[in-house]
C-alpha cells in the first residue's frame, strides 16, 4: 500500500485534533485528509456512500481498499511509524474489543459536540479543544 486517504468530519472538532495528531506523527504509509462529504471527496471516491462518510471515519486504499470505523482507525495507526505494533496487536482477537471500545467513546463525544451545537465548540485556529467524556 503506498497511500491511504482519510475522510474526516471537518466540522467536527474531536476529528480535526485526531487529523492534527495524525500529522505529526512519523508515517511509514502517506496519510491525505480529505473532509468527507466535500466536493473533493465525491470527486474522488464516486462509488461511496459520503452520508455514511460523514457518520463514521473512512480510509480509502490507494488500490480502492475501504476500511470503516474500527478498521479505519487500526489502519490509520498501521501507517504511523511508532504505532504499527500497536495496529498490529488491535488487529488480533485480543486487541479488537479493545480498539471497538476506543471507536465507541470517539463516537459518543462526536454525539455530544454534534448535540451541543456550534455555539458551545471551541476551536481557534485550526486548533480544537478535545471535549472531554460526555455526560
Amino acid at each position: 500500500m503506498g497511500r491511504l486517504t482519510v475522510l474526516y468530519d471537518a466540522d467536527c472538532p474531536l476529528c480535526v485534533h485526531l487529523r492534527h495528531w495524525l500529522l505529526r506523527q512519523r508515517q511509514l504509509v502517506p496519510l491525505d485528509f480529505v473532509p468527507a462529504g466535500s466536493q473533493q471527496a465525491r470527486r474522488l471516491f464516486p462509488a461511496l456512500d459520503h452520508t455514511a462518510t460523514l457518520r463514521e471515519i473512512t480510509v480509502i486504499g490507494d488500490r480502492g481498499q475501504v476500511y470503516r470505523e474500527t478498521s479505519a482507525w487500526i489502519v490509520c495507526l498501521w501507517a504511523l511509524a511508532d504505532h504499527r505494533p500497536k495496529a498490529h496487536w488491535l488487529a488480533t482477537p485480543a486487541g479488537q474489543p479493545f480498539a471497538r471500545v476506543t471507536v465507541l467513546a470517539a463516537a459518543k463525544w462526536r454525539e455530544a459536540l454534534k448535540a451541543a451545537g456550534p455555539d458551545d465548540r471551541s476551536c481557534r485556529d485550526g486548533h480544537c479543544e478535545v471535549p472531554g467524556p460526555p455526560g
